[in-house]
């Protein structure tokens, strides 16, 4: 029996948690593996990182940041430019939409075609797309590092190098180091790097683990809240990128056709990662990427819906 197209088989509705990270001051939204949300509560202000998928989602973590504080969301961060992250941004009614200026070039370049290939990716996720305005357009862009102070409050959104895509942004609280990484790191879940710069992942994750987090929102995955649980997290992410990219740099090496590289990449990748979150979704993505980039292709190819169902009916057919 062929496999579902990406994600159009999980149809099941997700437990979702609202974790304090800092007292009054930090928090992470998550749910059994869908995308994340971070909170960061300041002095008269809050800021929201990662939007969600669409405004109706974006309502229960409203609801949830209204069970902790009555202060404006002002602010919100997107850690990256994908639709399942940013296309819930309006919801909020934040005075600033921050990010930096390569995912705003990425908008630009791709964001059209991006969300119309997640939509068709994530039909649970997108099931209020019709509540969707258009794209979210950051106003206000930094590059390499940008500080706000939310009062007393001091968060820091940085560029720590390439990975999940080229504008990835962290947002660190130094004084409670507290990270919210963004798709960079991942837990219990397989990461999606269709967009990635592969070699440069790695040395990204070691800047990364050097800020010392005490507590780290991932991607997808639960609250890391332990030096244990960051390092397996910061590793596991590590440890799949490096897998998967050295399995399709030998297979693409020894001039292998893509659908072999891709059965050869995903029997040796199954009994490690198999049992994560989305490995099935997201494998002949990222084995594509990677063969792309094991061939010089230095930028990814910009995903469309069309080209995500050729893909597929190549690799999974």
């Amino acid at each position: 029996m062929a496999k579902a197209f990406a994600s159009q088989a999980d149809l099941e509705e997700k437990r979702v948690s609202f974790t304090e990270l800092a007292p009054g001051r930090a928090y992470a939204y998550t749910a059994e593996g869908d995308p994340n949300t971070g909170v960061v509560i300041g002095d008269a202000a809050v800021m929201v990182i990662d939007a969600q998928a669409t405004p109706i989602m974006a309502q229960d973590v409203i609801a949830n940041i209204r069970t902790v504080t009555d202060k404006p969301i002002k602010y919100v961060v997107l850690t990256h430019y994908h639709a399942v992250r940013v296309l819930g941004a309006s919801a909020y009614g934040a005075d600033h939409i921050i990010a930096s200026n390569d995912t705003r070039d990425l908008i630009v370049e791709r964001g059209a075609q991006d969300m119309a290939s997640e939509i068709g990716r994530f039909p649970r996720l997108f099931q209020g797309a019709e509540s969707i305005p258009g794209l979210t357009w950051p106003t206000l862009t930094f590059k390499g590092e940008m500080t706000l102070f939310l009062g007393k409050l001091e968060v820091r959104l940085m560029q720590l190098g390439r990975g999940h895509t080229k504008g990835d942004a962290v947002v660190w609280l130094p004084e409670e180091k507290v990270l919210f990484s963004g798709d960079l790191v991942e837990h219990g879940a397989t990461p999606y790097t269709g967009d990635a710069y592969l070699n440069e992942w790695p040395q990204t994750l070691d800047r990364l683990q050097r800020l010392g987090a005490r507590a780290l929102v991932p991607g997808r995955g639960d609250a890391l809240t332990s030096p244990a649980e960051i390092k397996a997290g910061i590793d596991g992410t590590r440890s799949f990128v490096n897998d998967m990219f050295g399995a399709v740099k030998a297979a693409t090496a020894a001039g292998k056709p893509l659908k072999e590289i891709y059965r050869d990449t995903y029997a040796a990748l199954k009994p490690k990662y198999g049992g994560w979150v989305i490995f099935d979704h997201c494998l002949p993505f990222d084995v594509s990427r990677a063969h792309d980039e094991a061939r010089g292709v230095r930028d990814p190819t910009i995903w469309t819906d069309a080209r995500d169902r050729d893909m597929w009916a190549a690799l999974e057919g």
